[in-house]
């Protein structure tokens, strides 16, 4: 096998993983574990949530906070979806427990998030797929 080809190859299988780990669900300690990595990560761990948890009564919402009681709610609609939206999601709750509003002061804690912009973009492309049902392969055609 030539260099290329064994990269090519190395490409694929990488791919083949991502994929399957981005179907993988985690957990809610998985999600509460996930949730303070990002707050070292991110917030140098000042965001310290009570709890973090999958909800299936969020159809509108991607998460919500709640900073006096510091927990945080992920719809359940994000199982599934790359990682890095899921850390959006979870970052922006994290966000709140610092900042409860979204002011400017909010907006620049996300901004140490890099992936903001695109998975923002990931979720508003998920929105949009969903008020078109006529298109082919939207809503299980």
């Amino acid at each position: 096998m030539s260099e290329a080809e064994e990269q090519r190859w190395v490409t694929v299988m990488l791919d083949k993983l991502a994929a399957q780990e981005s179907k993988r669900v985690l957990g809610d300690d998985e999600l509460a574990e996930r949730a303070e990595r990002l707050s070292a990560q991110y917030f140098d761990g000042r965001a310290r949530p009570t709890s973090v948890r999958w909800v299936t009564n969020q159809n509108t919402r991607w998460g919500s906070c709640t900073p006096s009681e510091g927990s945080i709610r992920l719809s359940h609609r994000l199982q599934g979806m790359p990682e890095y939206v899921v850390d959006y999601v979870l970052v922006h709750e994290l966000a709140h427990l610092l900042v409860p509003g979204h002011g400017p002061r909010f907006w620049r804690l996300l901004e140490a998030y890099p992936r903001t912009e695109r998975a923002r973009g990931y979720l508003e492309g998920v929105v949009a797929a969903e008020r078109l049902p006529h298109l082919p392969g939207a809503r299980g055609e």
